[in-house]
């Protein structure tokens, strides 16, 4: 397609893609850098350009960066975050050429051969990327060049107007044990390494160093694949008539699920959080979105939780135009069939209609916690973000109703045969213990820094059955729970 153009390539660095990230959100003007944890040490994992000009650098102890910077302002590192931002990035590079790609974690790479002149040339497309990037608080270094290797060595040891040749070797991209024993041989730049005999080279570096240096010098072929882009969980219908009836539009959604439903099975995934949008003759829009308890692609399953938001649809002079959008999905497995096995669906489905009405979030289970403390061993997370991977291990049944102690008249450290307990005298008929339990000295609790505590499985001839405990320390009888 481009015969007797030559081929052009430009690499895209980011060197501060993390740190520009975030102070793109919360600016600060003096040192700043993210720190990740690797081998039990903090360290800095990204720094904006003060925090490099008083002396810090990469892979440095958080512990002595603080102590060289006391002014040094941290947050902890999100790789998780970073790679979703530079995919919109890559997404935004693709308006200088359809050919753009990832190139490690903080490039791109792009072929832009035959499309240089839509922007008045090379140097006015070079000039555009840099502003826009300045406009958006990143530091861009490009590269360009004949190759892809020549372009990533320009952007990352030089400019755009070095000379490959002049480069050091570690422009090559090759392991940094590899360029110390080259530099301790004496082959510094990459024209020493074109000029030395290629045999001793590869019997002592093996064939990795003959590949990039071939690469970069365009010998060998290295291709610059685009990303495809994401699948697109959308389908919409235009009417031809405008409807306003709740059955039609509902109809309608009928149709739009099933082939969005396939595409969701086809690619394995599932719908967390749907959106239906009704655009109205007079181009007005209503949406509905329902927010789903676990991943689902079953239309019959989703249709009827549709039903309510649908209802409450101004139609207005009728709705020409119907589209049903998943917009947030997760991969689901294709489960195996034939086999009756026990199904949350149901349970999913009763949460999902009771979040429309409640919010997903007001809907609440309780999970086991790893502490041997009554009030600590368990956590709240709402049901339809959370699974339980596990029950409750413990030696000893617990109360299913467990509330703060309450203080009861007693004496000793067996429990008393009779006692009162809100407004009511109760007879103890059986008491099963004690189990003494210690507090957890290493977290914060007012209430547990009496000492240790004796507790008690208390059957009254009244027929409560309440949970007990005694404090050694500072003698005293308390109830906290009550079996049911």
């Amino acid at each position: 397609m481009f015969d007797g153009i030559n081929k052009r390539v430009v690499s895209m660095w980011f060197p501060r893609l993390a740190s520009d990230r975030v102070l793109r959100q919360c600016p600060i003007e003096g040192p700043f850098a993210l720190t990740v944890k690797a081998d039990n040490t903090e360290r800095l994992y990204c720094l904006n350009q003060v925090a490099e000009q008083v002396g810090l650098s990469r892979g440095m102890s958080f512990a002595d960066a603080r102590a060289f910077c006391p002014d040094l302002i941290s947050r902890p590192a999100r790789p998780d975050l970073d790679a979703p931002f530079l995919a919109v990035l890559r997404r935004w590079a693709t308006r200088y050429c359809p050919w753009a790609g990832y190139e490690g974690t903080d490039g791109l790479v792009l072929d832009v051969t035959g499309a240089a002149h839509l922007w008045g040339g090379e140097a006015g497309m070079l000039d555009d990327m840099r502003a826009r990037a300045d406009r958006a608080g990143l530091e861009l270094r490009l590269g360009v060049g004949e190759t892809r290797g020549a372009a990533w060595a320009r952007a990352h040891f030089g400019d755009v107007h070095s000379t490959l040749a002049d480069l050091p070797v570690a422009a090559l991209r090759i392991d940094g044990r590899m360029v110390v024993a080259l530099q301790r041989l004496g082959l510094r730049r990459i024209g020493d390494l074109t000029a030395t005999a290629r045999a001793p080279l590869a019997r002592r570096f093996g064939p990795e160093l003959m590949l990039r240096l071939d690469q970069a010098m365009g010998d060998t072929s290295e291709p610059t694949m685009p990303e495809s882009e994401p699948p697109h969980y959308a389908t919409r219908m235009s009417l031809p008539e405008p409807i306003g009836l709740t059955e039609d539009v509902m109809g309608v959604t009928a149709r739009l699920l099933a082939p969005l439903c396939d595409k969701l099975k086809a690619q394995e995934m599932g719908a967390r959080s749907l959106c239906l949008t009704l655009r109205r003759v007079d181009q007005g829009c209503q949406m509905v979105e329902l927010r789903l308890a676990a991943a689902m692609r079953d239309p019959a399953r989703i249709l009827p939780l549709f039903e309510r938001g649908v209802g409450k649809v101004d139609a207005g002079f009728g709705i020409d135009q119907i589209r049903i959008e998943a917009t947030v999905v997760e991969p689901l497995a294709v489960q195996q069939i034939g086999r009756r096995q026990a199904s949350p669906d149901q349970l999913n489905d009763l949460i999902t209609r009771i979040g429309t009405r409640i919010g997903l979030e007001n809907i609440q289970r309780f999970l086991p916690a790893d502490s041997h403390i009554p009030e600590r061993a368990f956590s709240i997370a709402p049901a339809a973000f959370s699974t339980p991977e596990r029950g409750w291990s413990t030696l000893r049944s617990r109360p299913s109703c467990l509330f703060p102690p309450e203080s009861i008249s007693a004496s000793g450290s067996q429990p008393p045969a009779q006692f009162r307990w809100r407004r009511m005298r109760l007879t103890v008929g059986r008491a099963t213990g004690p189990e003494r339990i210690a507090p957890e000295w290493w977290l914060p609790d007012d209430n547990w820094r009496r000492g240790v505590r004796d507790y008690w499985k208390v059957d009254t001839r009244e027929g409560r059955r309440l949970w007990l405990f005694y404090t050694p320390q500072n003698p005293g009888w308390f109830v906290q729970g009550e079996f049911t």
